[in-house]
This record gives structure tokens, sequence and C-alpha cells, in this order.
């Protein structure tokens, strides 16, 4: 080995001397990176100087097993389990929809989100180094993880946004949304038509808040409101997320827990107001036949699949700044339990709060009918006749006015139409519950302006959607910002401010006048289809290119104990097949239903249906393959040897004596830096399966292990070597055969 090499020797043990680089590798220690060392040929009875080696491979870790749960729990747990989950749950079925929902759970969420924690904390490095290390041909996989982090990133933030501009305008009382606006001509004061024909919190938000145009090919312009809100969001995630996690770890302890206080909060409050119990009970009445439904169960997958942030490189990303030997198991289970659970504690609050609001607007449509009911009476239109003499008009409970509605449409059967009268049942007004950003900003801020001290609890509502919405920010971010780190030798925090600053310019599309358009549009397609596309991609290079039963001996090998075997076969055949139905299914909903959006009109003061001109029907689909192009591009360009597979780009810190850079390990020659061979000589490998030597005894070494030590052509921690010894070359990483 020549003077000047970067590679430090330590001095010759007295244990076995070692005959082939398989008992080099043999000798690793991977639960104690400390006590190890790195050495490259010394020679027989030499002594050598001694490594002091790096208390880590200079990759930040987790301050605490909390941070991380915490983080988890605040990547996955987001805006959806608050105005998706419960609308879901009303939709198919009530209470009967947990049934699929938790069976999705367990045989494709828990397994999944397992896998890729597994995957994260074996190989330390983000999705794309996961990716190229487990499949190289498949590396785009991570690059189309990004690419979707991307996406969703930039419209997600816009509602954090939204958020914020509605936490500001809570410090007020009244609160601007609870009354229509008085438009004042001269001496005459009238209220806002389109408030009028609307309500005062729909015209809040898509008049005030908004201001949006009528169709999407308006563009209206900035909207300077909504553009500063953004900033602000914006500026709030960089801070959180500069310094990796090092930053973003004490943000989650407030933004992961400050959530579930104010949950609590609303459900305890929620109960004691009138008609709570309506809005609960409506929601959890199960309706059985619904269960047969196929459509039921694909969004139960689709609200599963997305509910754990699974294929965003999040998860991956958070569970490779872990210990080694950290039981991801016991992460995987507990998280996607919060999970749950947190879903139904918000489906507990909103059907609470939307009970009372269905009986608030049920009294005002009985008031309303009730005054017309006199007014035929007045006008001898209807007979004093028909209404039964125990009933007190300036009372009219609920049965009693559908006493009367009954009478008086039985009686009047001819012209009752001409009337004009509801028959306000509550059934009615507990089924137009609504999801996204109408449950958030109109149906919710509705009910919050008859709550006493709304002012309050506005406050408290939107400061819990910001926390909810960083967290899930924080988990993107890190999705994009982890493997770019880990792939190129750049600054974190000037990389990070970059990313910040071209997405707030690039987000200036999403608060124009006619930006919600585009917020439903990125929903719609830059993540549901692409996404499933790449879990699916994970699944099978886990399960059937890299193998099953290697990845189940790698996960004895890191937590101590075997899995159970259910997760053998939930990896290899159910997670696929289900995961293959529900990428069939959401094809099939695309070519069937015609894509659109819902227009706010001004005129008519209500929302129309309409479909995406041709250029905007472009811009749809082009997400969908924007997001999906790494993966055949990647593809072909490995197997016809136009791009290296990535496997020797470490950006890995070592201490000042260890190696300072082998970033570029790819224009060297391994072999002399794994045994000092002469420039040019083929590294020598050994056969797969041979016994070799270690300190605790005889063992078989798997040259194919998703450690990382092995996957990037070195060892953090490797023994002595005698470069006399013979040796032979390790053969490739092959697709492993479970039968």
């Amino acid at each position: 080995m020549p003077k000047n090499s970067k590679v430090t020797q330590r001095e010759q043990s007295n244990d076995h001397v070692t005959e082939s680089v398989a008992d080099l590798l043999a000798h690793e220690e991977p639960f104690d990176c400390k006590n190890s060392s790195l050495n490259v040929g010394g020679a027989p009875g030499k002594k050598v100087p001694q490594i002091e080696v790096p208390e880590n491979d200079g990759r930040p870790t987790w301050n605490s097993k909390l941070q991380y749960i915490l983080a988890q729990v605040g990547f996955s747990v987001g805006l959806g389990n608050v105005w998706r989950f419960p609308y879901l749950c009303q939709k198919n079925g009530g209470g009967a929809y947990l049934v699929p929902y938790f069976i999705l759970l367990l045989i494709i969420g828990i397994p999944l989100f397992f896998l890729e924690l597994a995957v994260g904390q074996k190989i330390r490095r983000g999705s794309i180094g996961v990716w190229n290390y487990v499949c190289p041909s498949l590396g785009g996989i991570g690059m189309s993880s990004l690419m979707v982090c991307g996406f969703v990133g930039l419209y997600y933030n816009v509602i954090i946004g939204w958020s914020i501009f509605y936490f500001f305008q809570s410090f007020q009382y009244p609160l601007p949304w609870s009354e229509c606006p008085i438009r004042r001509n001269g001496s005459l004061a009238i209220v806002e038509p389109e408030c009028e024909k609307s309500s005062a919190t729909t015209y809040f938000w898509y008049r005030q808040t908004l201001n949006t145009t009528s169709t999407i090919a308006d563009s209206g312009g900035l909207n300077v409101k909504m553009t500063l809100s953004l900033l602000v969001a914006w500026i709030i995630v960089c801070l959180a997320v500069i310094k990796g996690i090092a930053s973003s770890g004490k943000v989650m302890y407030f933004s992961s827990l400050f959530p579930y206080l104010v949950l609590f909060c609303f459900l305890i409050r929620g109960l004691m107001l009138k008609g709570s119990v309506d809005g609960i009970a409506h929601m959890f009445t199960p309706k059985l036949e619904k269960m047969l439904e196929p459509k039921v169960w694909r969004e139960a997958a689709t609200q599963v699949f997305f509910a754990l942030g699974l294929g965003f490189g999040g998860v991956i990303a958070f569970s490779s700044y872990n210990k080694i030997d950290n039981n991801c198991h016991f992460d995987a289970v507990l998280v996607s339990f919060i999970n749950f659970f947190t879903s139904i504690l918000a489906t507990l609050v909103v059907f609470a709060v939307l009970g009372f609001k269905a009986n608030i607007m049920n009294e005002k449509c009985i008031a309303e009918n009730t005054e017309k009911i006199l007014g035929y009476l007045n006008s001898s239109v209807l007979s004093y006749d028909l209404i039964p003499p125990h009933l007190n008009f300036s009372q009219l409970s609920t049965s009693d006015y559908a006493e009367v509605y009954r009478v008086i449409k039985t009686v009047k059967e001819d012209g009752f139409a001409q009337l004009g009268l509801d028959p306000c049942l509550l059934e009615d007004e507990l089924n137009k519950s609504v999801q996204g950003t109408g449950l958030a900003f109109i149906a919710f801020t509705e009910a919050m302006t008859h709550f006493p001290w709304s002012p309050f609890w506005s406050v408290m509502f939107f400061f819990m959607l910001i926390n909810l919405g960083l967290g899930s920010m924080i988990g993107t971010m890190t999705g994009i910002t982890t493997p770019v780190l880990d792939t190129y030798k750049v600054n974190r925090e000037l990389f990070t401010v970059c990313c910040c600053v071209v997405a707030f310019f690039c987000g200036l599309l999403f608060v124009q006048r006619s930006g919600n358009y585009y917020v439903t549009m990125f929903d719609d397609y830059s993540a549901g289809l692409p996404l499933t596309v790449v879990v699916i991609l994970e699944n099978v290079s886990v399960a059937w290119i890299y193998g099953t039963k290697r990845f189940m001996q790698d996960l004895e090998d890191m937590l101590g104990f075997r899995p159970c075997i259910i997760y053998f076969y939930l990896w290899k055949y159910v997670s696929p097949i289900c995961l293959i139905l529900l990428i069939s299914a959401t094809v099939i909903e695309m070519a069937i239903i015609p894509p659109g959006y819902n227009a706010w009109v001004q005129e008519l003061a209500e929302e129309r249906f309409q479909s995406y001109p041709p250029w905007a029907l472009t811009m749809c689909f082009s997400l969908i393959v924007v997001a999906m192009l790494p993966l055949p591009i990647v593809f072909i360009a490995r197997r016809f040897n136009l791009m290296s597979d990535g496997s020797n780009k470490l950006s890995v810190s070592y201490g000042k004596s260890m190696m300072k850079d082998i970033s570029n390990l790819e224009e060297q020659d391994e072999s002399r830096f794994i045994l000092g061979a002469k420039p040019g000589e083929a590294p020598p490998t050994a056969p797969a399966g041979r016994p070799y030597l270690t300190p605790a005894g005889n063992k078989t070494l798997d040259p194919n292990s998703l450690s990382p030590n092995i996957c990037y052509g070195t060892s953090y921690q490797n023994p002595a070597v005698s470069p006399t010894t013979p040796t032979t070359p390790i053969t490739p990483a092959t697709p492993e055969s479970d039968s």
C-alpha cells in the first residue's frame, strides 16, 4: 500500500487469518459501529497504526425514539385524517366502512409500511439510494418518489397558506364569515346578492379568500393575500427543515402533539352541543350492504395507502436516521394504529360538530317554512282546519312540523308543489357532509360561528390544521432533500433554501384567482396513480427480485428476531395482488369518469362541474407521465449500461483519520481500495454460501445482503486481512428463488 493511501491501517490482530474477501466481510459487527475499524492489507507480523473510529458514519441520528415516532406520526397523520376519512366513512356505509378499512390496513398498510421502514433503516439512505442498491434497474423508483413529493409539496403548502390566512382572520369578533356583507347604494343598504344566494361562510371562502374566477381558463391574476400567506408557509417549512432532523425533530414535538390536544378539546366541546349525538349516531350507523360494493373496498385501500404516506420517500428518509438495531416492526404497527385511531377521533369530532350544525340548519328550515305556512293561512290559501289545535306555531318542534307537513301534503296533493314547502328532515342535513376544503373552510367554519367564544375555537382549529399540514410537509421535504443529499455532496442549508425558494415561485400557479382549480388538478393527478405504481414496484423489487427469504433473513439479523411468517406471504402474494387490483380500478375510473373540476359560478352563486379544456387535460396527464418517467428511463439506461448503478457513490463523512472522500469510487480502482492489489487487478470474491470464521463462530456469508456495507462495495467495519491470501470473486446479486 503506498504511503499516501487514504486508508489507515490498524494493528494486526491475533485472530484467525482470513482467507478471502468473504472472510474480510465476515468479521463485520453491524450492531457495534463504535468498536470496529477499517483495515487494508497489513503484512503479517508487522504492526500498523491504530485507527480511531468515529462514533458513527457521519449520518445524523434521532435524539430519541420518541422524536422519531412523533416524526413518523406527524408525517402520516395529516389533513386527510380530518377532512377525507370522515367523508369516506359517512359515504361508504358509516360504521360498516371501518371493517374493510381495518382489514386492508392489516394486509396492505402495515406490511408495506414495515417494508419501507426496514429498507430505509438497513441501508441508511434516502429513497434514491435505497432502490439503487436493492435493484439498480428499478432505481427510478426513488426518483419518481422525489418527483411526486415535489408535486405534492407545491400544492400542499398552499393549503397551509389558506389555513394561515384563516388563522389570522380568526382574531376578530364576530368572525368575518359569520354574516353576509352589506352593500350600500347611496341611502339603500342591501345584502350582497352572491352571499344571500349561498351562505356567509361559502361567500367568504370563494369571494373574499380565493376571489376565484368562474373557469380555470381565466387566471384572474395573482391573489395578493394568498401570495403572502404562501410566502409565510414556505418560510415556516424552510425554518423547520433547514437543519435536517436536528431542526425538524424538535418541531415535531409540538406539531405532532398539539393537534391531539385540539381534537380532544373539540370532542369534549362537541359532545356538549345540542345534536352532537345525532351526528355521531348517523356516522356510525352501519349500512352493511355497502360492504359488498367493490367501490367501497377500492376507496378504503386508497385511503390506507395515502394515510400512511407510502411511496413518498418520507418514511424511508426518516427511518434511515435510525440505529441499525431499532425495532422497526414495532414502529410500523404503532404508527399504523395511531394513524387509525386518529382518524376515528377526527371522525367523532367532525360528526359531533356537523350534528350540531345539522340541528341548527334544520331549526332554521322549520322556522322559514313555518312563516310560509302562516302566510298561506292568513291569505286563505290553506285552511286553519288543517292545523291540529294542540300545535304552537311560535315553538314548532321537528316532530310537530313533520306532522303539519304530512297533513298539508295529503290534503293539497295536486297543488302541493306550488306551495314550495321543504320537508326539513334532519337526515337530509346530515347527508350533506362534505370533504376536503369544503369541510374545513365552509362546513366547519359555519358550525363554529354558533359556538360560544367562536374566535377562540376558530383560532384553535386553524392552528391545528397548520400543525397537521406542517408535519406532513416536513416529511415531504425530507423525502426530497435526503435522497439528494445522500447522492450529491451539497450544502444542506443552501440546498434547502434553494428548494423552498424555487417551490414558492412555482407555487404562484396556485395563488392566482383560479389557483384553487389547479390545487384540485394536482391532487387528482400528480400523486394517485404514480404513487401506486411506485409502491407496487417497491414491493416487487424486494419480494421478487431481491427475494423475500433473503429479506426475512436480513430482518432477523437486524432486529434480533424473525418477523412473523405471515409477512412472507403478504409481501410475496397478497400485497402485489391488491395493489394490481387498485391500479386497475384507478385506471378504469379515470377512463369512465370525465376529467373535470367544480367551478364556482359567481352569477349562480354555486358550484358547477366543468370539463377541463384541452390544454388543461394535457396538463393533467403530463403530471402522471412526468412523475413516472424516471422509471423507464433509468431501467433502459442501466439495462444498456448508459448509466452507472450508483452502487459506489457514498456521501458519508468520516473522521480525519479515516477516508476523506470516497464519493468518487467509480473513478478509483476498487481492488486497490479493498485489498491493496495492483491497479487493474480484478477484485477478489468468495463463493456464495461458504462457511467462514467469526468471533461468534461459523456462519454463511450472503454477498447479496441489504447491508449498506456490502451494497456500497466497502465496509464501515473491516478486520485485518492478509494480502497474500488467495481469493475468488464476489458474485453479483441475483434474483432469489423463494420456491
